[in-house]
């Protein structure tokens, strides 16, 4: 019996280890834990390089146009600036537009056309020499209804090509329009200039020697500057003081003057700018009548170059004979601006504090 139970327990004892090792042994399925598929990659879209084989940059704003556009000389277009004769008509086609004082604390202005596109431009008033002279800095052919007795010494003295209201081409140029008085309602038409242009004989294209005005950006560019000028505002007199404010979503700066948006007839659209440079020249009286002069011949002098909200100093220097006229920065080097048009304000230079820069 004793034998009986011994074994009996030894066969108890393997049963048991048999029945362990079995379930240390048993398989264990494990959990899983699902994925998400991959995403599938978004197609990259292929950006076409745009073809620029029939076109040149601009000598006037350093964008694009076509090589024939680019060619051409352009036309440099006198406009009246009063409020009585505003708005004008044709402002916002200029690639580049000049104001600066005439008598009695009104400012004129001059567009720089590279191409006409529309057939209503004014109105257009009398020329003034020292805008004569910075209309030859362009190569332009000057369009002016009118002009002093010192104008018409300028554009003889640097042999300009100008077509005038008061010659033999007056009615083939301008037209009156009779709802305006007189004289603020003379008016140039495209067909018109381009009509007076074929009877006088001018060459219509670029010298090949011409080596344009300024030099670009290749693309939008910062200034590197801290000094702010969200708010530009030129105090050329009591009756003319037009400001420009700077629109930071379209980088441009609009124009205001007479206390409204300065808008162009034709369009209805205010007058925007890329680049304002502010040219302080010294000026004065040349004679009782008020008219003024201005020292630009053969010298030099200071500004401010403004763009996408900032200002930097600069100076700049003009050669009349060689019609050469150039800014630089404050490194000496010749000033590079933005693509764009480009409002130029030619101001005095002992009225700096009169030019008013800020944030908004």
């Amino acid at each position: 019996m004793k034998r009986h139970a011994i074994i009996l327990i030894i066969l108890l004892i393997l049963i048991s280890l048999y029945g362990c090792k079995k379930k240390e042994g048993a398989e264990i399925t494990p959990s899983v834990t699902p994925t998400t598929p991959a995403a599938t990659p978004t197609a990259v879209p292929t950006v076409e390089p745009v073809n620029h084989n029939k076109e040149a940059k601009s000598k006037l704003t350093g964008l694009w146009v076509s090589k024939e556009i680019s060619n051409k000389r352009p036309y440099a277009i006198m406009f009246n600036n009063i409020k009585l004769a505003s708005p004008q008509s044709g402002t916002s086609e200029a690639a580049i537009l000049y104001e600066a004082l005439v008598e009695g604390g009104i400012t004129r202005l001059m567009g720089i056309f590279e191409e006409l596109n529309e057939t209503r431009i004014g109105s257009v008033r009398s020329a003034r020499h020292y805008f004569v002279s910075f209309a030859d800095e362009y190569d332009a052919i000057y369009v002016h209804y009118g002009e002093t007795t010192y104008a018409t010494k300028k554009i003889s003295a640097l042999g300009i090509d100008n077509l005038s209201g008061l010659t033999g081409i007056s009615e083939t140029v301008f037209y009156r329009d009779k709802s305006i008085n007189a004289p603020h309602n003379a008016f140039a038409t495209k067909e018109g200039i381009l009509k007076g242009t074929e009877i006088k004989g001018y060459e219509t294209e670029y010298p090949k020697d011409y080596e344009g005005h300024f030099t670009f950006y290749e693309e939008d560019t910062d200034i590197n500057s801290d000094q702010k000028a969200e708010r530009v505002t030129l105090k050329f007199s009591g009756y003319a003081s037009p400001y420009f404010i700077y629109d930071s979503k379209d980088k441009v700066y609009g124009r205001f003057q007479f206390d409204t948006k300065h808008i162009d007839y034709n369009t209805g659209e205010q007058l925007t700018f890329k680049n304002i440079i502010v040219q302080f020249v010294r000026e004065w009286d040349i004679d009782i009548n008020d008219y003024q002069t201005m020292d630009i011949e053969n010298t030099e002098g200071s500004g401010y170059y403004i763009t996408n909200g900032k200002k930097t100093d600069i100076t700049w220097s003009k050669n009349e004979s060689n019609r050469k006229m150039r800014y630089y920065d404050a490194q000496g080097r010749e000033l590079t601006i933005n693509p764009g048009k480009t409002y130029i304000a030619v101001f005095p230079d002992n009225r700096t504090k009169d030019v008013v820069l800020s944030e908004k």
